[in-house]
């Protein structure tokens, strides 16, 4: 065995993890290549300790020296993208650690790894907001919104956003537990009327909705987890994961065919 290939593959994972700064330099001499300045500059360390990196990197072949740059080379990035991905994976794992059982389960066909590349907002105590900005955000860039199991915690906090882009010409359809109709016509019925009567949105009351909301929106769909009371949103996941959308579009049309589903106008 070559003197570069002692050792194990958990012993090359582990020199790249022993340092903060291996892993984002390997990846960014994927990008493009790179002078040694600019990679200490770039990782915040010593010239003394990027210099010794890039020699290590070399002695591995994963990088390769031409003239005062740096590349990698195809095995570099080769396992600069699976550490990539693992990083990517594990900040998604890291967001979702205190909230992710409040998203549906195993037995509804939605799984984590869906949410490999998906946006993660949690709502913490300095902005319990957070996931309602993202979606509003979401909805600002949507021509057409469907949403299930959207409750009072989640309606309360986006209804003007939402009417504002429905009487602006957004088409909604929403299935809702017959609390949210009761919120409806106690709290705001004169800012849902305009958005019914702009012919843009079908509201429709279901008693036997999941814990969760779905949204599917133009390019990306959207999670939300409410906490076990129903009166704030923890989290909402948005992705544009083509297995999270064909989840999302199934689980809608599971939805709107079950019966009985009545038109919120007969409700009101």
């Amino acid at each position: 065995m070559g003197e570069r290939n002692r050792g194990t593959a958990i012993d090359d994972i582990a020199y790249l993890i022993r340092s903060e700064h291996r892993a984002p330099t390997l990846i960014a001499l994927t990008v493009r290549p790179r002078s040694r300045s600019e990679l200490w500059e770039m990782a915040g360390v010593s010239e003394s300790t990027i210099r010794r990196t890039l020699g290590e990197f070399e002695d591995r072949d994963w990088v390769q020296r031409d003239g005062y740059q740096y590349e990698a080379t195809q095995l570099g990035a080769f396992v600069a993208s699976a550490m990539a991905d693992l990083i990517d994976r594990v900040e998604t794992e890291r967001k979702l650690r205190d909230v992710w059982r409040l998203l549906p389960d195993d037995e509804s066909g939605f799984t984590i790894k869906m949410c490999a590349d998906a946006t993660v907002t949690v709502a913490d105590p300095e902005d319990p907001s957070r996931p309602i900005t993202r979606f509003c955000s979401l909805i600002e860039e949507t021509d057409r919104l469907r949403f299930t199991g959207f409750d009072v915690a989640m309606l309360d906090s986006c209804k003007t956003e939402l009417c504002e882009r429905i009487v602006d010409g957004m088409e909604t359809e929403l299935i809702n537990p017959p609390r949210v109709a009761n919120y409806i016509r106690s709290n705001c019925p004169d800012l849902f009327s305009e958005a019914l009567e702009s012919g843009n949105l079908d509201v429709r009351l279901h008693d036997e909705l999941p814990p969760f909301g779905v949204s599917i929106f133009d390019d990306r769909i959207a999670v939300t987890g409410y906490d076990r009371e129903g009166v704030m949103v923890r989290v909402l996941v948005d992705t544009d994961d083509t297995d999270a959308r064909a989840w999302a579009e199934s689980t809608f049309t599971l939805h709107r065919r079950k019966t009985p589903i009545l038109p919120i106008e007969q409700d009101l």
